[in-house]
């Protein structure tokens, strides 16, 4: 039947916000209810999220679900924050084409340390609960899995695409897979969530916990799913290991400098997905750029500007952007205060001249000759000279004579070298 309630203006700004960035709400009538009867009877929802431990760094990618949850506290509604310590070790075969690693206890308490660590630069300490879903999952005995397992069937878990893919290739596919999703989903039981958040490619298990709830005699949870951000390739979901990557605790002058390095239609799916700004100002922001009375690239220092006074500081945003000016504007151009200076060592020299393969490894810029030549060939080094313009070095052999050098590799590390 049916819910006749009617909804205040209040309660569609909040569901508006709300929505913003999200890739699906199910279902969407059923939130903003939700929203309503939360500010009728002054008691805020439960929202949580859950995270799995298992790497030890957070990263932009991450960050998209805690402003989302950023954004509820904002509201007055009540964050979960789950961390997977007891799922961690079973680990979410989501996306996977085979059975995938299970963690130590170990690596997942010590990962769980480094979360918490980490998702207060986002969270609202005060108003953020910290739960670890082996409070309620390893009291479980026999009994209680068996009867969790009897509340979902095989045929509704192959309809999950990674399942049904690796099914229909022959793939092997271990039970204890099937029951990963379970446990997820009882994480919604056993906290009475109201909405539970997660990417895009979490909907089937974010699903599971939604009819869990229904089985055990509760409220389903409304489900959001978030786009999975863009890494700085522009093509592929951001990624450690792809190195497509901004880490939330890399030092304030790289955080900025990878911002920058954005294209124009990347950085508003980045606001969008990152921004505190509302989504009237985004819109205003936008038009002014569109229309030529705002440049690109101050609305891209703007939001670089922000991210690095997130997880950093406003004073080391500000000194990261002053840092990036010099560096990169043709009227400013500098040279950061801590750039390394080496005097190569004499038995490197050839005839009195330094090859640029042993410059770049005395700078520490390559590991190797061959990477060296890597970074050579693939147009990825540059000397600066007297005047300030800057020379793009591709020739493997190239030598550099008597005097001091600085040398650019990639946008934002330098090093100066001596040769006497």
């Amino acid at each position: 039947m049916k819910e006749d309630i009617h909804i205040s203006d209040e309660a569609q700004r909040q569901f508006g916000e709300l929505k913003r960035g999200c890739e699906e709400i199910i279902p969407e009538q059923e939130l903003l209810n939700k929203i309503q009867r939360s500010l009728n009877n002054s008691v805020p929802l439960k929202v949580k999220a859950g995270f799995d431990p298992t790497a030890p760094d957070l990263h932009l990618g991450h960050t998209v679900l805690l402003q989302k949850l950023r954004q509820f506290q904002k509201f007055g509604h009540e964050v979960y924050f789950l961390i997977g310590d007891y799922t961690g070790m079973i680990g979410d075969p989501t996306g996977k084409s085979e059975t995938r690693k299970r963690l130590s206890r170990e690596e997942v308490l010590r990962n769980a340390e480094t979360y918490k660590e980490q998702v207060f630069k986002v969270l609202d300490k005060d108003k953020t609960k910290v739960v670890f879903n082996s409070a309620w999952l390893s009291p479980l005995n026999l009994k209680d899995v068996i009867e969790l397992t009897a509340k979902y069937t095989v045929a509704r878990m192959i309809e999950r695409d990674d399942f049904s893919k690796r099914y229909q290739s022959g793939q092997p596919i271990s039970l204890v897979e099937f029951i990963y999703p379970l446990l997820q989903g009882y994480d919604s039981v056993a906290l009475r969530a109201d909405v539970e958040l997660g990417g895009t490619d979490q909907k089937f298990n974010l699903l599971v916990g939604r009819d869990l709830q229904v089985a055990y005699g509760q409220k389903g949870q409304s489900v959001i799913t978030m786009p999975l951000l863009v890494g700085l390739d522009g093509e592929k979901k951001m990624s450690k290991s792809l190195g497509n990557y901004i880490g939330i605790q890399e030092p304030a002058i790289e955080i900025y400098g990878k911002m920058m390095s954005i294209s124009d239609d990347l950085m508003w799916e980045y606001y969008r997905l990152l921004s505190d700004l509302t989504t009237g100002d985004i819109a205003a922001l936008r038009a002014k750029t569109e229309n030529g009375s705002f440049h690109p690239k101050e609305a891209k220092a703007q939001l670089a500007t922000e991210i690095v006074a997130r997880f950093h500081s406003i004073e080391a945003a500000a000194e990261a952007r002053a840092g990036w000016e010099r560096i990169h504007s043709p009227d400013k151009r500098g040279l950061p205060d801590d750039m390394p200076e080496i005097t190569a060592p004499a038995d490197q020299l050839q005839n009195g001249c330094l090859p640029l393969l042993s410059a770049l490894r005395l700078c520490g810029f390559a590991a190797s000759n061959g990477e060296a030549r890597r970074l050579i060939e693939g147009g990825g080094v540059h000397l600066i000279t007297q005047d300030g313009n800057e020379e793009n070095l591709k020739d493997v052999k190239f030598l550099l004579n008597r005097g001091r050098h600085i040398l650019r590799v990639g946008k934002r590390r330098f090093a100066a070298i001596v040769i006497d």
